[in-house]
């Protein structure tokens, strides 16, 4: 028995002697990650240092919703002197501006019409105004430019389209030359004036003023403002 018990406490000492990675008799195999392998939720710009990404504006340039840059070239610019235009021309009424002198009206709002439509409600109705549109184009302007960019009579007479014969208008105003500096901005103020009567010149009165009734609709002065707003440097 004492030969037994010697050799049970000389087992208990070498086992108790034993690190733990020789105690570890049953090994681990190899654990797979919780996520794996995943891209990161945000990425940041190799440049950026400091601040932290946002989805509003006004961090760093990393908001999701973040302003949109300016547009450059041929077309910054053009949308609010357009709009300038209108608000001398067609006022609240827009897109489905009638000249308010046409005594008898299209058979629906201008938008709604193809030009063909237009075209027959012009020829039905000799002896009035027929400006239409939120630029109140004239018989012979809207058949001239339309002629121009080839657009079949079914054509609607919709914004895009109103905009796309008002662009051709801000070309033969000298538009390119004013951006390039070749033409100043009263120049081509002044140029703008003698296609839209509801613009001033630089006498603060229409090109056209007192004939059929036209005058200007705003002053020079707050047509040159605007301008400069518009178009600064």
């Amino acid at each position: 028995m004492r030969a037994f018990g010697a050799i049970w406490l000389w087992l208990v000492c070498v086992v108790m002697s034993l690190t733990p990675a020789q105690a570890e008799l049953i090994p681990l195999g190899p654990r797979a990650p919780l996520l794996g392998a995943t891209a990161p939720l945000v990425h940041l710009r190799a440049d950026q240092s400091r601040g932290s990404p946002s989805l509003f504006s006004g961090r760093n340039g990393t908001s999701m919703f973040a302003p949109r840059p300016a547009v450059l070239g041929p077309q910054r610019g053009v949308a609010e002197l357009l709009s300038l235009i209108a608000k001398a021309e067609a006022g609240a009424a827009g897109y489905d501006a009638v000249q308010y002198g046409a005594w008898i009206k299209p058979d629906g709002p201008p938008t709604t019409l193809t030009l063909a439509e237009i075209y027959d409600w012009i020829d039905a109705t000799p002896g009035m105004p027929h400006a239409i549109g939120r630029y109140q184009f004239i018989p012979p302007t809207l058949r001239r430019l339309v002629g121009a960019l080839d657009l079949p009579p079914t054509t609607r007479f919709s914004p895009p389209v109103q905009d796309a014969l008002a662009d051709l208008l801000l070309a033969e105003a000298g538009l390119d030359a004013f951006r390039a500096g070749e033409l100043s901005r009263h120049g081509f103020m002044n140029n703008l004036a003698k296609i839209w009567a509801g613009l001033p010149n630089d006498t603060g009165k229409s090109h056209y003023h007192g004939l059929a009734g036209n005058k200007a609709t705003m002053t020079w002065t707050y047509f040159d403002q605007r301008m400069a707003q518009i178009f600064p440097g």
